[in-house]
């Protein structure tokens, strides 16, 4: 589990090696893989949040609120120094089930933080995407 005592060049390191790793393999990066990487956000919780079992995702992260915020701001700024484009998604609720006689499921959008401010939301839903290598991905696959 990761504490408060990381310092900052390490979290720099960590989020540095996650965005790289993320779109080696994927070609896009994204805010939440990259705080399972860092080690501040357990899988187990990450999914307890996206089943709706934890009203925000901030709450389930081993840090506090400053460490994520630098941690968001290091992502950001190797999203810009890698030319990487954002592409702002959205994080559905997992498991809703379809009612008898409607036509789709219903959709609940998750929360990130605990504010719910429109730009901290934002920031944690982008992903970034490593066109050069998403376009050498499909070449090879």
């Amino acid at each position: 589990m990761a504490s408060n005592k990381m310092t900052d060049q390490t979290i720099v390191s960590k989020v540095q090696d996650s965005m790289y790793r993320q779109c080696q393999k994927r070609g896009y990066a994204t805010p939440v893989d990259v705080l399972m990487d860092v080690g501040v956000l357990q899988e187990s919780k990450y999914e307890e949040w996206r089943f709706g079992r934890s009203a925000y995702l901030e709450g389930v992260c081993t840090v506090n609120l400053k460490k994520l915020s630098f941690i968001m701001h290091q992502v950001s700024v190797y999203a810009q120094k890698n030319q990487l484009r954002p592409s702002e998604t959205y994080y559905k609720q997992w498991g809703m089930k379809k009612k008898k006689g409607q036509g789709h499921k219903p959709v609940k959008r998750l929360q990130f933080s605990k504010s719910g401010k429109a730009e901290i939301e934002r920031a944690y839903a982008t992903h970034y995407l490593d066109e050069k290598q998403i376009a050498e991905l499909k070449t090879e696959g």
